[in-house]
């Protein structure tokens, strides 16, 4: 087993990983920028190496720097976390040629599934459903390619991700414009303006399943995850399980997760997302090649320790847990993401010095934070505080043990979406479990 662990991240998923090494008798390295010298991954860690300014492309996105620090420490492995490069193919391989384990899938798996169009290539050969659409990207016949399918379409970024590089496109005469949109978005987001076309689904529900797999070949899925409560693509809400997924449903999306991840040989932990009609029907959509930012509600309600099971693997060693004991969960978990943002001024940012934080406690209550009272916020990065974790024996438990949560948790100094989350607690369409990705649309009308 590893003896130290680079985290080759910052905040919040930086401290998390942190809990599980220290839980592991794993010393653990921090990395971070000039702007974040005062953050608490900095203080909480066993050592701490400053990797460059403020601007994440000269820091946290400095493969060199990153790599660096790892020799520099006598670091044994990396951890990404999400975001940064954490789906970057070129830091994998460069930590493979340095000699350093990089704790997540193979270069060549984070390439296959981390483009979009080669990913729905292996969803079909893994006997996947995916919706109507492009088998390669679109480079020309841009109209004759989208009546193929039909309209409504959705253009979207092949190399991208969080929301970036996507257009509904509703009738032809939008198309020429929101492609060349999609593409300019897409090229400055990721590097990368290649896109491809989808049927476009109107208002679906967003679930997603986390696997693991182990360089054994060994493969287990957990309950889904629901993530249909999003604004602009971003998810603010995420549960498991899913109030409209049966348990024979489950079976078959759990089933569809695993025979993606064997059909592309993966090693680590990652995430299978899917759209689901009115009907049931779910397709394909894409696969995360990291620990998700909503990883905690399944940690919640199947008392397993996510990236524990990343190193585990990382380490050559086999899954700690079996299919039957993956699926099984008990209760209902709700994570609620609480960001720096004016809701009430079109979620604009907000920055400034914290002057009060009051975290909720009690039963069932799991924060994920780097957030202190005093701590002020740098501009450069990700505008999410903590993350908000509820457990309940079922939905209506933990809907009102949100409740409570959310009326204890003060923050001032700056501007959050806590009362958003009180709004979508009490909205009638979200405690029926009837929301899809429109609702916060209708919500904020």
């Amino acid at each position: 087993m590893f003896k130290k662990i680079l985290i080759a991240n910052r905040g919040e998923i930086a401290i998390r990983v942190m809990r599980t090494l220290k839980e592991m008798g794993i010393k653990s390295v921090a990395v971070y920028s000039e702007a974040d010298r005062s953050c608490l991954h900095v203080r909480e860690a066993d050592e701490a190496v400053c990797i460059g300014p403020a601007i994440a492309k000269e820091s946290y996105l400095n493969i060199s720097a990153i790599i660096s620090a790892a020799k520099v420490t006598g670091s044994e492995a990396i951890h990404p976390g999400y975001g940064f490069l954490s789906e970057n193919p070129v830091f994998s391989a460069a930590c493979a040629e340095n000699g350093i384990v990089f704790i997540g899938p193979s270069p060549k798996a984070i390439e296959m599934l981390g483009h979009k169009s080669s990913a729905r290539k292996i969803a079909v050969k893994g006997g996947i459903p995916v919706t109507p659409g492009t088998r390669d990207c679109v480079t020309k016949d841009f109209l004759k390619e989208a009546e193929q399918i039909g309209f409504p379409i959705m253009i979207k970024a092949a190399a991208g991700g969080g929301g970036k590089g996507i257009r509904i496109v509703r009738e032809k005469g939008q198309l020429d414009h929101e492609f060349h949109m999609a593409s300019s978005e897409a090229r400055s987001a990721f590097n990368n303006g290649d896109v491809y076309f989808e049927k476009y689904i109107e208002n679906p529900r967003h679930v997603e399943v986390q696997f693991a797999r182990d360089s054994k070949g060994a493969a287990v899925a957990f309950p889904e995850r629901d993530c249909s409560i999003q604004r602009r693509h971003q998810k603010l809400v995420e549960e498991s399980p899913s109030p409209a997924v049966s348990q024979k449903l489950r079976a078959k999306l759990e089933e569809a997760a695993i025979s993606l991840a064997d059909t592309a040989d993966y090693v680590g932990v990652g995430t299978v997302e899917f759209l689901m009609d009115r009907e049931k029907n779910f397709y394909f959509m894409e696969v995360n090649t990291r620990l998700q930012v909503e990883h905690p509600v399944t940690e919640t309600i199947t008392r397993t320790d996510l990236v524990r099971e990343q190193i585990l693997i990382a380490a050559g060693e086999k899954l700690s847990l079996s299919r039957a004991r993956a699926s099984a969960f008990d209760g209902h978990a709700i994570e609620y993401r609480i960001n720096a943002e004016d809701f009430s001024k079109n979620f604009a940012p907000s920055v400034g010095r914290i002057e009060e934080w009051i975290a909720p406690g009690g039963p069932g209550i799991r924060l994920d934070t780097h957030m202190y009272q005093g701590y002020k916020l740098p501009i450069y990065y990700d505008s999410m505080l903590a993350k908000l974790i509820v457990w309940g024996s079922d939905r209506a438990a933990a809907i009102a043990r949100s409740r409570r949560a959310l009326s204890e948790f003060k923050v001032s100094g700056i501007s959050t979406t806590i009362n958003l989350h009180k709004m979508i607690v009490e909205s009638p369409e979200f405690q029926a479990g009837t929301v899809d990705t429109g609702f916060m649309e209708r919500l904020l009308k």
